[in-house]
């Protein structure tokens, strides 16, 4: 498996970029991983990087993402922060990915039984940690809109909770930075939000934006 180049790169889409995601989850799952040589690819990426994908993801210790997504060394850039949450640092970090890298992918990735978002559901204080559910928060509150939300059993209302936070950080990425939403705009990058299950190893994809 060839490492990606500024070549490569340059030639990829954002489509072409979630595809290649979806294929390595694809073989992730069936035990199908490619086999590579990562001394090789720490020769071909010492003098630079061209990651075709950024994926913001938790944390969480059963979310490794470049084997979730069957990726070598330079293919992705991986933020990871308990519950997935969007910062402006995270921004910050999108903003360097796809700006002056030319990443062409965001996937926020988040993930069942998540911890942090167990912790929002059931309104925990700790420390800063409190800082980190609140921005949770505004999912759980939408869900809570719904007439039918009382009767969701903990699990389903962690479940249906994870799943719109996912789809509200995709919403909230270009709208909280301009650079972002610019290269949305002008097709050169995608957002993708994707929902991670830590007992099966798939990936299902939520929600896209592409223009």
């Amino acid at each position: 498996m060839n490492t990606i180049t500024a070549e490569i790169l340059a030639k990829t889409s954002p489509l072409e970029s979630l595809n290649i995601l979806i294929e390595g989850n694809n073989r992730f799952v069936s035990n199908l991983k490619f086999n590579r040589n990562f001394l090789s690819q720490i020769e071909e990426t010492k003098n630079g990087q061209h990651p075709h994908a950024i994926v913001l993801s938790c944390m969480d210790s059963r979310t490794p993402i470049e084997h979730i997504f069957d990726q070598g060394i330079g293919d992705i850039f991986s933020i990871r922060i308990a519950g997935n949450i969007v910062t402006d640092e995270v921004i910050g970090s999108l903003e360097y990915a796809c700006k002056l890298v030319g990443t062409k992918l965001i996937l926020v990735l988040g993930h069942s039984q998540c911890g942090a978002i167990t912790g929002a559901c059931q309104e925990k204080k700790l420390g800063k940690l409190t800082n980190v559910l609140a921005k949770i928060s505004p999912a759980l509150e939408t869900i809570k809109q719904r007439e039918e939300w009382e009767e969701y059993s903990e699990k389903e209302l962690i479940s249906e909770v994870t799943k719109e936070h996912i789809i509200q950080s995709v919403r909230a990425i270009p709208r909280q930075s301009e650079v972002l939403k610019s290269l949305l705009e002008q097709d050169r990058i995608g957002i993708v939000g994707a929902h991670y299950d830590v007992s099966s190893g798939k990936v299902e994809i939520l929600t896209q934006k592409f223009i």
